[in-house]
């Protein structure tokens, strides 16, 4: 009995799903290592950060209790995006028994497409974030030295002057990163939590963060960055990086760098009646980007 175009293209599916599914989990999800995850049931999401209340008064006996009222600040958006991409093996290439050698190296090459998409994707952000025609929700680039506060002074979280990676700039990051305040003056207390670089300052990072004495000294001084865990997460490569000399840092500010998925990976294969081929497709939907940009300080190097 002949076996129909419906019957081999539901024989050939799974298999398709499992090649795709096994290529996509070799190339690493970097961006996990930056992004929040949240779902999202909309078109867009909008996230508003809300100012908080000020430092909480002494109250004397019999005064009455004294109210606050908390602020919108800014608001974020996050605009989802859908990524697809698809092949099609031809009637003749099915008749000619090819279908198996093309469908499983296009079902590699459109894995490794679509997650090289999403990590550049997701380092975009980071890549931008010094750009001042890529605006956040307080209207002025991810890393910025005047982030605006409803108290009206203002946030930093990169360097004055870029600075390249070594032990002085990353204990001056520390410090400003312990410096800022929310949006009503009072102090966060923040802390660094992981190291994110390029792939040339992977070296540079090891020794900074992994060596017990000082780099670069001949005295028996100690790596007070690894000392005292300023870093406790260590670092992490992105390989999208698109700036040799630039690094970040991620902090302990919630609701910073998020990642929405509007629509996970999905995969489906159909026959073409006018034209014989076999088409399989792959699509995702989401966006990336940043809700409160004290979630990550960054430093583009000195050049």
């Amino acid at each position: 009995m002949a076996i129909s175009r419906a019957q081999l293209l539901k024989e050939l599916l799974p298999g398709l799903n499992a090649l795709f599914g096994l290529e996509y989990a070799k190339y690493s999800e970097e961006h996990k290592e930056i992004y929040e995850q949240e779902n999202s049931e909309r078109s867009f999401e909008e996230e508003t950060k809300l100012s908080g209340f000020g430092a909480a008064p002494v109250k004397t006996e019999g005064a009455a209790v004294e109210f606050d009222n908390a602020q919108e600040a800014f608001t974020a958006r996050y605009s989802h995006e859908t990524i697809a991409m698809g092949f099609a093996v031809t009637e003749e290439a099915m008749e000619d028994n090819l279908y198996d050698s093309l469908s499983s190296r296009y079902t590699k090459a459109l894995a490794r497409a679509m997650a090289y998409t999403k990590q550049v994707k997701a380092a975009g952000i980071l890549n931008n974030g010094f750009n001042s025609d890529f605006k956040g929700g307080d209207g002025v680039s991810l890393f910025s030295t005047a982030h605006p506060l409803v108290s009206g002074g203002t946030n930093s979280n990169r360097p004055s002057t870029g600075a390249d990676l070594n032990e002085t700039s990353l204990e001056d990051a520390v410090i400003q990163i312990a410096a800022w305040v929310d949006e009503r003056g009072l102090l966060t207390a923040s802390q660094p939590r992981k190291l994110i670089i390029p792939p040339a300052l992977q070296f540079v990072a090891t020794r900074l963060l992994e060596t017990q004495g000082r780099v670069g000294t001949a005295d028996n001084d100690l790596n007070a960055l690894a000392n005292n865990g300023s870093i406790p997460e260590g670092y992490s490569v992105n390989h999208y990086l698109t700036d040799t000399n630039a690094w970040f840092l991620t902090t302990d500010i919630p609701n910073g760098l998020k990642h929405f998925v509007r629509s996970p990976m999905a995969t489906s294969m159909d026959g073409d009646f006018d034209t014989g081929n076999v088409r399989y497709k792959a699509r995702e939907r989401y966006s990336f980007g940043f809700s409160d940009p004290l979630g990550m300080f960054g430093s583009p190097g000195s050049s």
